[in-house]
């Protein structure tokens, strides 16, 4: 595809990634750049470059300080060379770069970020902890050895500084000796091949002996080794070698060390330059406002308001372009206006950017499919050196195009057919088009010939379109229009520029009658299009409009629902306290009389039963009045009567009908508690089956009265179970629906035989453990049948 990729300046698009690579490394991977064809490869390609666009999102940057390329210096010390200080530094920078690297993945995946591609990278990277220890304790930040380097350095080092010194206050006292100012050009102590020497005139060269090193330009100054420091010059020479021996000795063992780890760096390498690649399309991505496309195999496309790349997006016109699922081709007709060959470009660019794993310029949405084959036959291509004209270096890149396509192929043409006799290029270009579908490639030409503006609707597959072109302002608008076919505008380009009516009028007798339906037919076509457009924006803003109301209103529903359940909740809250209250004091109304019970009968006076009495009835909470009208059908259809399950209104709690008080009142066992309440403040729920129902005897004399418990605490094990046994035949006898079985807490032997009793038990329907107002695991209570 290299034609191809040249014709739709894939090239510009890697200069403008080459601009987000960090280092060399990562412009190399840049520049290898290519379109893969392969569906699956392609897949992980834009999984990688989604993962770093949104790492840039979270983060903003990423840190790849440091990165560089070492391959080579690391090659050599595989064959046993020495690095420079200078490059150990860059082979420490590249080992700082991988930690910095994991510690940067790992705060990402701490915050649950979901990179599996980047984090599969950053667990290959080494850190190479010893190897950066050992060059930074050796190497300073400016490529200098350090004395700390090794013992044998630091003394070496001294005995220089030391023999400097002694050299230099040996000179500086012949410069400022008495005859110093009359035989010396200056009084200054200088460096001349590496010794220290003062600069002597000429006529004196005598006086100081030693050796001359350099004279002046003009000899008239020579630069004297003084015979007084020749030897201190020779001692410091001396250090100076064994110096260079000690570091050379140093920058040795250090390269050792790199060769000892060379494949892990060299992976290091290629792992931080994948990063810093993969960053690169990332940061791409980001500034030009592209997205993700969804891929599929299945040769179709769906670009949502795509843009050209390379054009300034102030200036872009996007488009939404479609094709491979309705109809296979599109042909792009009307005159030459340069909006067509942009959509062209468009499409190609956006298909190899994203077969290159580098997401696209265009709306979240948009759906690209991996070709196996691009071409493109854009441009004028006029060969002078092959003595070919533009037709038919067109018809040579159209020649080899038909050789190579498969129903993998994306075409596309420019100005199909073009450069030769209209009549013949667009018979050339309806053939080319039918022999290419055939292939079943996928298909986008532009051409300005008129011929082809019927041509998609004789195929079932081709899809006419055209570049909007405004009459008014005499430039095209470069918007796409799928569907309607593009039209001649000379006559009305040439009258807005001042040609007269009549020369038009007669230009126009010159057209065939048929043409001119065709046109009119276009710009009919063209005007419903724009009526369309604008019912359906209006429609859209109504549309938008509708939601909005629709969201507010969602709003106003939820906030008054939550405003409901606040008052529920409050209203339940405070239901629960009066209830609460109620129970204490029903709790203490009971203990009294368990108390009461306890002391002889004959001791107890009316006026304390009717002072219990009125105690328990002052238990009952409040409840105030409801508003909402209570249904009343199910209680006026049947009459309540004694033993009938019912429902207290006010408590929401359910009961059984003991005996009518008084007109309208009955007294009602809720629980362990009995209570009189109102006919209104009651709901029929059920009434004991007919066949179940018992005849209560009204039986004077105070053994034959049922009580409503039975109270088995301190009693054997099995006279209590023969207890048990006869009360519930008496709690039959009597109707009762609910009775209360005390039997204490103690060890729980007794209250497992009475539940064990009461599992065979043909007449219980079922039982429970007490609530804790009715005394808890202390207490059984009883539904009979």
């Amino acid at each position: 595809m290299t034609r191809t990729l040249r014709v739709l300046e894939y090239d510009k698009i890697k200069d403008q990634l080459l601009k987000h690579a960090s280092s060399s490394l990562g412009k190399e991977k840049v520049k290898a750049l290519e379109p893969s064809t392969d569906f699956d490869e392609v897949v992980e390609l834009q999984e990688a470059t989604d993962e770093a666009v949104n790492v840039i999102r979270l983060r903003g940057n990423v840190p790849l300080g440091g990165l560089s390329d070492i391959r080579m210096q690391v090659k050599r010390a595989e064959i046993g060379g020495t690095l420079s200080p200078s490059e150990l530094i860059a082979i420490s920078g590249v080992t700082y770069a991988g930690r910095q690297m994991i510690r940067f993945v790992e705060g990402l995946l701490e915050n649950e970020v979901e990179i599996p591609y980047i984090e599969s990278i950053s667990e290959q990277i080494i850190p190479l902890l010893e190897l950066d220890k050992s060059i930074k304790s050796a190497i300073g930040d400016n490529g200098e050895v350090l004395d700390d380097a090794s013992v044998n350095l630091r003394l070496l080092r001294h005995q220089v500084r030391t023999a400097e010194a002694r050299i230099r206050e040996k000179l500086e006292s012949l410069t400022r000796g008495n005859n110093a100012q009359k035989m010396l050009s200056d009084a200054i102590v200088t460096i001349r091949n590496d010794r220290y020497v003062i600069p002597v005139k000429q006529e004196y060269r005598h006086v100081y002996g030693g050796i001359v090193h350099d004279q002046s330009s003009s000899g008239q100054t020579l630069f004297i080794e003084p015979q007084a420091v020749v030897a201190l010059n020779n001692s410091l020479q001396e250090a100076r070698v064994k110096e260079e021996q000690e570091i050379e000795r140093i920058l040795m063992k250090l390269t050792a060390e790199v060769a000892e780890v060379a494949s892990d760096l060299l992976q290091n390498v290629e792992l931080l330059a994948e990063l810093d690649f993969l960053f690169a399309k990332g940061q791409y991505a980001h500034s030009i406002k592209a997205s993700k496309p969804t891929l599929n195999n299945e040769r179709y496309f769906k670009l949502k308001k795509a843009r050209h790349p390379l054009i300034p997006r102030d200036v872009v016109v996007a488009n939404d372009i479609e094709l491979g699922k309705d109809f296979t081709t599109i042909v792009i007709t009307g005159p030459n206006t340069g909006g067509k060959t942009v959509t062209l470009k468009t499409i190609g660019i956006c298909v190899l950017m994203a077969q290159s794993g580098l997401q696209i310029p265009a709306l979240d949405g948009s759906e690209i499919c991996v070709f196996g084959k691009i071409f493109a036959d854009i441009g004028d291509e006029q060969s002078i050196e092959q003595s070919l004209s533009t037709f038919s270096s067109h018809m040579v890149n159209i020649v080899d195009i038909l050789k190579n396509v498969d129903h993998r192929s994306l075409i596309l043409f420019d100005e199909l057919g073009a450069g030769t006799d209209p009549q013949e290029g667009a018979a050339l270009a309806i053939s080319i088009l039918d022999e290419v579908s055939e292939f079943g490639a996928r298909v986008v030409a532009t051409t300005h010939y008129p011929e082809l503006k019927a041509y998609s609707y004789n195929r079932e597959h081709v899809m006419n379109a055209s570049v909007e072109f405004d009459v008014e302002t005499l430039s095209p608008t470069y918007k796409l229009l799928i569907g309607v076919p593009g039209r001649s505008n000379a006559f009305e380009i040439s009258r807005r520029l001042g040609l007269s009516n009549r020369i038009i009028e007669k230009a126009r007798n010159h057209v065939s009658e048929e043409s001119n339906e065709v046109e009119n037919m276009i710009a009919s076509l063209e005007t419903s299009r724009k009526g369309a457009e604008t019912e359906w924006k209006e429609a859209e803003n109504f549309r938008k409009e509708s939601e909005k109301i629709f969201k507010d209103l969602q709003k106003q529903m939820m906030d008054f629902y939550e405003h409901r359940d606040d008052l529920y909740r409050e209203a339940q809250e405070e239901a629960k306290k009066r209830v609460k209250v109620a129970q204490q004091e029903a709790d203490e109304v009971i203990k009294d009389l368990r108390e009461l019970k306890q002391l002889e009968l004959s001791s107890i006076k009316d006026h304390e039963f009717i002072e219990a009495k009125s105690r328990l009835e002052n238990a009952i909470p409040y409840a105030p009045k409801k508003t909402i009208k209570q249904d009343t059908t199910q209680k006026k259809q049947r009459q309540l009567r004694e033993g009938d399950e019912v429902k207290v209104i006010s408590f929401n709690s359910k009961g059984t009908l003991l005996e009518k008080v008084s007109e309208g009142e009955w007294q009602v066992q809720v629980g362990i508690l009995k209570m009189k309440v109102k006919e209104s403040d009651l709901e029929y729920v059920s009434s004991p089956k007919p066949v179940k129902e018992r005849t209560v005897t009204a039986v004077k004399g105070k053994d034959f009265h049922v009580n409503l418990e039975l109270d088995l605490r301190g009693e054997r094990y099995e006279d209590a179970l023969l207890r048990v046994e006869k009360y519930i035949d008496d709690a039959l006898l009597a109707g009762y629906p609910r009775i209360n079985i005390i039997h204490g807490k103690g060890t729980g032997a007794l209250r497992q035989g009475v539940q064990d009793y009461l599992k065979t038990h043909r007449a219980v329907k079922s039982y429970r453990y007490g609530a804790a107002s009715e005394g808890g695991i202390g207490v059984t209570v009883v539904d009979l049948k």
